[in-house]
């Protein structure tokens, strides 16, 4: 697993996250406070892209085998950034309504606006669970990972602990052999001198 792509991802979250809550503060703003917020949230919604931008570099650095998972995550990741920049531009042109709406004395949409703001209210819960479920799944991911590397190190140990008993046998055994090879040469010697 890449831990840049990971890194890129928290990052895309958090800024996602600080976007939608200026996306919904837009419409009820007004006058240099409302041009200031615009002015912010598309500076953060350029640096989201920028973000995306990075995290497809390193989902291309990744090895085909693993690069399923990741292709997936960047077509939510782009699904969600098409919603916000969509919610933006509704977010202006609530605004818009609203104050011509003030101007013209006009609240036979009232009931619409409040609908509207429902179901962008909905999207919104929505987007934020789907990102929590990733956050899950990417939990779970880790954990799976690091529950498979602890057995490959508990197999390593048990492969290592028996290398050494096999060391040890094998030491045992060579100083067998070197005692008996020792008594032997020793009886030979006996039987050249008894010989001469």
């Amino acid at each position: 697993m890449s831990a840049d792509f990971e890194s890129y991802e928290q990052d895309f979250a958090v800024l996602t996250a600080d976007i939608t809550g200026r996306i919904g503060k837009v419409p009820k703003l007004v006058g240099d406070e409302k041009k200031q917020m615009v002015a912010n949230v598309e500076k953060q919604l350029e640096e989201a892209r920028e973000l995306l931008e990075q995290m497809e570099l390193e989902v291309r650095e990744i090895p085909p085998q693993s690069r399923g998972m990741y292709s997936s995550r960047m077509r939510s990741y782009k699904q969600e950034m098409g919603k916000l920049e969509a919610d933006f531009k509704r977010s202006r042109i609530a605004y818009s309504d609203e104050v011509r709406n003030e101007l013209l004395g006009d609240d036979g949409n009232s009931s619409e606006n409040q609908r509207a703001h429902l179901l962008d209210n909905t999207e919104r819960l929505e987007r934020s669970s789907r990102r929590l479920e990733a956050g899950y799944q990417i939990a779970v991911e880790t954990e799976q990972i690091g529950q498979e590397m602890l057995e490959n190190l508990s197999h390593d140990r048990e492969k290592i602990q028996r290398a050494r008993e096999r060391l040890r046998e094998t030491d045992a055994n060579l100083g067998k052999s070197s005692r008996i090879l020792t008594g032997m040469l020793r009886r030979r010697l006996l039987q050249n001198k008894c010989l001469l």
